[in-house]
């Protein structure tokens, strides 16, 4: 699949993509109106989603992420232009990495040049975002910025950089050595976490100096959910929350929707469990992921508790399957699992790359939306259940006219 992805030897048909939410497609549809590809190996089968339950079995253990979906797409001008800000990821002094965008003039954006630093971008409320440096080096496409709130003198505040240090380089680390792995450390074995945090306490309380603006309180005021070209319309911020999420008490959730839990509905939650199934609660607040351009993730908040990691370990020890529903569930539970595959409450920030070289400790299976084939998620596809297996599903996708995108249809991967 490495190969494909970056060959781009196949491509998504435009008319594959989800426009709208599987209930806006007709009448008396629901969230779960959406079809499920299971890959078992190279075998494949067809279901629709709600045939879930009876994919699974008693003993095995959903893993879910419970990140609500922020309005994180904010409307501003910066000197004459227009622009579109899309807030992505909280740091630990109140700063934000955030994208700008140009609006196209169809209710969605383009891609546009990032910066430069110390431009100021005039929001709502008059909260000015001053930009400050390039999220990472070699890429400008996201950068940190303050923002200021009305009335603040010249737009200085007291706070040193985001994650400390650079942006990327000494990030998120709060003790423990990086290693330096290509593939990613994990919290146990490369102290991606917060060393302060690993008692699975909230990750990442943010104190907020005098003269920074509320950001989550101007989005929940002047926000809505991020949305890319392939969608038809807006819709409401409730189209794009999981029947998992859960709201924070400092107002940070996810920039784009953890969207691989969306067709699940209550009614589908209690047959599950019904059934013997189990579900295990986890937190990783997802950054953008711009459309255009894949790049791999980069540091973001996650946290395990405690009853959950607990979890975890019995279903492995008792034979049961570990299955994450959603890349971003992935990441984090890998990122609180030791070399010795034993998952622990852990908290803060995760830089994990899972890649087939990395490889998984603790996931036996993942169910998630369909990617592009330049997504660095498709390492993660391959890293758990082998790369012929995702070659093969993402035929069968293809072929079987399978929807595209965070409205569209699912793939069960299991090893």
């Amino acid at each position: 699949m490495r190969a494909l992805a970056r060959g781009r030897a196949w491509s998504v048909p435009e008319e594959l993509s989800a426009r709208v939410p599987a209930e806006r497609r007709g009448p008396g549809l629901g969230r779960d109106a959406v079809r499920l590809l299971v890959s078992r190996g190279t075998e494949v089968t067809h279901h629709a989603f709600p045939e879930l339950p009876g994919l699974l079995r008693a003993g095995d253990l959903l893993l879910v992420n419970t990140s609500p979906t922020l309005a994180a797409a904010a409307d501003g001008r910066l000197g004459s232009d227009r622009v579109v800000v899309h807030f992505s990821t909280r740091g630990e002094d109140g700063r934000w990495a955030v994208e700008l965008r140009a609006p196209d003039g169809r209710g969605t954006t383009r891609p546009r040049a990032g910066g430069p630093a110390g431009a100021v971008v005039e929001l709502a409320e008059g909260v000015r975002l001053v930009l400050e440096e390039p999220l990472a080096a070699g890429s400008e496409r996201l950068w940190w910025a303050r923002a200021v709130a009305s009335g603040a003198r010249d737009g200085r505040v007291r706070g040193g950089n985001a994650l400390g240090g650079n942006a990327l380089g000494g990030g998120p680390h709060n003790g423990g050595a990086h290693d330096g792995d290509a593939t990613g450390t994990d919290a146990r074995d490369g102290g991606t976490a917060d060393a302060g945090t690993r008692d699975g306490g909230a990750a990442g309380r943010v104190v907020r100096p005098s003269g920074v603006a509320d950001v989550p309180g101007l989005l929940r005021r002047h926000g809505r959910p991020i949305r890319y070209a392939y969608t038809e319309r807006d819709q409401p911020l409730s189209a794009y929350q999981t029947v998992f999420a859960l709201p924070g008490a400092d107002g940070a959730g996810s920039a784009e929707m953890p969207s691989a839990a969306r067709p699940f509905t209550p009614r589908l939650v209690a047959e599950l469990v019904s059934r013997g199934v189990q579900f295990a609660p986890l937190t990783l607040h997802t950054g953008v992921a711009s459309a255009e351009a894949h790049e791999p993730p980069y540091p973001e908040r996650f946290a395990v508790p405690e009853a959950s990691a607990r979890l975890v370990n019995a279903a492995r020890a008792g034979g049961g399957r570990v299955v994450a529903v959603g890349t971003t569930a992935v990441r984090a539970v890998e990122s609180a699992a030791g070399a010795d595959g034993i998952v622990r409450a852990c908290a803060g920030w995760t830089d994990l790359v899972v890649t087939p070289g990395r490889g998984v400790r603790v996931v036996d299976g993942l169910l998630t939306g369909l990617h592009e084939p330049e997504a660095s998620h498709l390492l993660m596809l391959e890293a758990v259940a082998g790369r012929e297996a995702v070659e093969r599903g993402y035929e069968e996708a293809l072929a079987g006219r399978y929807l595209w995108h965070e409205f569209g249809d699912t793939h069960l991967l299991l090893r």
